[in-house]
């Protein structure tokens, strides 16, 4: 099978639980940055939080057998360190088992909390 070339393609090559989760996400993202633009990085889906947005400006997802990532940043994984107790995380990544429902609260406070560092950043 072919490497997935753009993030539709990627989302049907999940399993459907997965695909579901990964949509739930990408939803979160649009409705805090509706303009972000989807890109496709690490052969995974990626939205640039700004205009021209470099990787660190971006927020990934990917999708698991067990779980989807969700790659904010390690200064906003930081930030919702305790929220985040009862999830796998990485120092930039967290893990949601797809057994459970995607917190889609705490999901929107971390994209927003990302666009504001990333704001502050470039307006000085």
């Amino acid at each position: 099978m072919d490497k997935p070339k753009t993030v539709d393609d990627y989302f049907n090559t999940q399993p459907e639980k997965t695909k579901k989760a990964l949509i739930e996400l990408k939803k979160c993202i649009l409705k805090v940055k509706p303009n972000a633009t989807e890109l496709f990085n690490y052969n995974i889906p990626a939205y640039s939080l700004v205009e021209d947005g470099k990787r660190e400006q971006q927020i990934m997802i990917a999708g698991y057998k067990k779980h989807v990532g969700l790659y904010p940043h390690p200064t906003t994984m930081e930030k919702f360190d305790l929220e985040l107790s009862e999830y796998k995380k990485g120092k930039g990544s967290v893990q949601f088992p797809l057994d459970k429902p995607i917190p889609i609260d705490l999901v929107e406070r971390m994209i927003k909390y990302r666009i504001q560092l990333l704001e502050n950043k470039n307006n000085h």
